[in-house]
């Protein structure tokens, strides 16, 4: 996608395999297809205006200056539109800029951990929490994550799953109240508080 609410910018990957999964990252971003969001086979579509595109090349520019490692992508995608190149970026630290703001577009930071009490620390380290997914085949890993993690979704080996029966809005800077499921129907209802005093004789 070039530009989604949801972008799981932000990737936490165990030590053990963080640079096999940096290489197949690579992998991924260079094979994305981009193009056309109106056809149906385009993966990665356009930033929405030029001020967008201008923005998330500025924190692409921000994430090299902090020390972060550009390891693919970075720049403009062919000549016409408001296209970015699939970008990704390992050695990141919580302190960057490209891993504290929302860049809504094509960026992906790539962070490393050990212990799962560091990762559920490390994620909830942000003023944002509208999404979150966690990938494991250990279920009281994803069970433990999906309990401590500050964020109004948070979905277990998929991503980016919606339904309109399911309800979906964000915690502390990402939003009030919730779209969609019954939650959603709040926003259209009032609620009216009514005191009566009621006479010894009445009662």
């Amino acid at each position: 996608m070039g530009q989604c609410c949801t972008a799981g910018s932000r990737t936490f990957v165990q030590s053990k395999i963080y640079d096999e999964f940096v290489e197949r990252s690579i992998e991924k971003a260079n094979s994305r297809i981009i193009g056309d969001p109106f056809d149906l086979t385009t993966e990665h579509g356009p930033q929405i205006d030029d001020i967008q595109y201008k923005q998330v090349l500025r924190y692409i520019d921000i994430g090299k200056s902090e020390g972060a490692k550009m390891v693919t992508g970075g720049g403009r995608y062919g000549k016409k539109g408001f296209y970015i190149q699939p970008t990704v970026f390992k050695d990141v630290q919580d302190d960057m800029t490209i891993a504290k703001e929302e860049i809504f577009g094509p960026v992906m930071q790539i962070l490393k951990f050990d212990t799962m009490e560091e990762v559920c620390e490390r994620a909830n380290k942000t003023q944002y929490g509208l999404a979150a997914s966690i990938f494991t085949k250990d279920i009281d890993k994803a069970l433990t994550l999906v309990k401590n993690i500050q964020s109004g979704t948070v979905w277990v080996n998929c991503y980016n799953v919606l339904d309109a029966a399911a309800p979906f809005g964000g915690y502390k800077m990402s939003g009030l109240g919730r779209e969609l499921g019954e939650s959603g129907l709040d926003a259209y209802t009032e609620s009216k508080t009514v005191t009566i005093n009621i006479s010894e004789n009445n009662s």
